[in-house]
């Protein structure tokens, strides 16, 4: 049997001890993300207290992620991991502890959903930047399709185990595996070979926030590639509404709503695998554009779809062409990104992929009340497959974008 091209960035040591790390991190996460859920909605009983976890995840991305992203460009990256690893490990043990004995305080909770939250955006920068450091350039893309395919993989099996973890542990057992995994991370770090380059930054503190911000304005393949992202959740995202497709849609219960929460991930993970077969593309800004044109393509008809298994057809086929948009997206990212910005680069992109799809499900929801759940998600299908198409018009250079590293701020305007 043939490996699939991408696995074949596994014979790298310590990408592959990163890989497994993150892997298992991710799957840790969401076992605490599901525990954290039912206990707030355990202790409370109350829909709007639990929408508080969200808020309370949320505002950190916000205000912090751009100063994570400063301190990747001007700190070992790979120590600043292991201090926000340890810290994601303490704080698991901590509430581990708590839930074990008894916990009903709900503001303890909100707090470790913000100060966890506080430590991924300090974190996430710096898990991005170091990745060009273990692999070779032309590799890239494949490294960075098995992180997607990890972190999609994660998705699928973490909220399983969740469930079977509280219901024959209780809710302290994933807190517990939590923390674990976390440390598998941490074990990673210390086992590096590779000492990736500190960065030299020739600016430092708020002065180099403001560089990282001009260095995506004057960069138009990078502005370019985060408003089309943008621009593409906030026209279509499911999620906010596949509660009520499986309540009034489809009348499938809780039960298909479980399968419509899945879909996606499983979708995601086939289509990571699928990309994975293939040779890095020649024309990879051209590739990000034609994914997402087809992940709304299929949610609109997931939309629109008459039977409940067909839309789930379609929902996981968006899934799929969404992973394929991700690892593409990142590939572009660094590959046009010089080693002392990526860190404030992934930073400011964070910002524009997180808050897309937030801001897109707030739009889905309050277009449903007007025309309806599946009027909203064809409409909104079509309107993303109509930003990525004329792309090539308003962004035509990152449908032309061949991989080529883009000009540091001292050298001669790239443009």
């Amino acid at each position: 049997m043939k490996w699939p091209v991408a696995f074949t960035v596994l014979a790298f040591r310590d990408f592959r001890l990163i890989w497994a790390g993150q892997f298992v991190a991710m799957l840790g996460m969401q076992i605490q993300t599901v525990a954290l859920g039912w206990l707030v909605y355990d202790i409370t009983g109350s829909a709007a207290q639990l929408g508080l976890v969200g808020l309370f995840r949320a505002l950190p991305l916000i205000f912090f992620s751009l100063f994570g992203g400063t301190l990747a460009d001007q700190l070992d990256r790979r120590r600043l991991l292991l201090v926000t690893q340890s810290i994601q490990v303490m704080m698991s043990l901590t509430l581990a502890v708590l839930v074990t004995g008894g916990l009903e305080n709900v503001w303890v909770l909100y707090g470790f959903a913000f100060t966890t939250a506080a430590a991924s955006s300090f974190d996430a920068p710096s898990r991005q930047a170091i990745i060009p450091a273990l692999v070779p350039r032309e590799r890239l893309s494949h490294a960075l399709t098995l992180n997607v395919l990890s972190s999609n993989t994660g998705m699928v099996l973490g909220p399983t185990f969740s469930g079977f973890l509280i219901g024959q542990l209780g809710s302290g057992a994933a807190f517990w595996a939590g923390a674990l995994s976390f440390l598998a991370v941490v074990t990673a770090l210390l086992l590096l070979r590779t000492r990736p380059p500190v960065p030299v930054p020739a600016k430092r503190g708020f002065a180099a926030l403001l560089d990282g911000l001009r260095f995506v304005k004057d960069r138009r393949i990078l502005w370019q590639l985060m408003v089309i992202d943008f621009a593409a959740t906030l026209a279509v995202s499911p999620v906010g509404l596949l509660p009520v497709f499986a309540s009034d849609v489809h009348e499938v219960g809780p039960e298909g709503l479980g399968l419509l929460y899945a879909a996606p991930s499983i979708g995601s993970v086939l289509g990571a695998l699928a990309f994975a077969s293939v040779p890095q593309p020649k024309l990879p800004g051209r590739m990000v554009a034609l994914a997402i044109s087809g992940y709304g393509l299929a949610l609109a008809l997931f939309g629109v779809m008459p039977t409940f298994y067909l839309a789930l057809g379609f929902l996981g086929l968006g899934g799929a062409l969404d992973a394929v948009s991700m690892a593409m997206r990142h590939t572009v990212r660094q590959l046009a990104t010089p080693d002392d910005y990526r860190g404030r680069v992934g930073a400011v992109a964070s910002v524009f992929s997180g808050g897309g799809p937030r801001l897109g499900e707030f739009q889905a929801g309050m277009v449903a009340s007007l025309i309806g759940p599946q009027g909203a998600m064809f409409a909104g299908g079509m309107a993303c497959v109509a930003i990525a198409m004329t792309s090539n018009y308003w962004a035509r250079g990152l449908w032309k974008y061949r991989g080529e590293e883009q000009a540091r701020p001292e050298d001669p305007d790239d443009e």
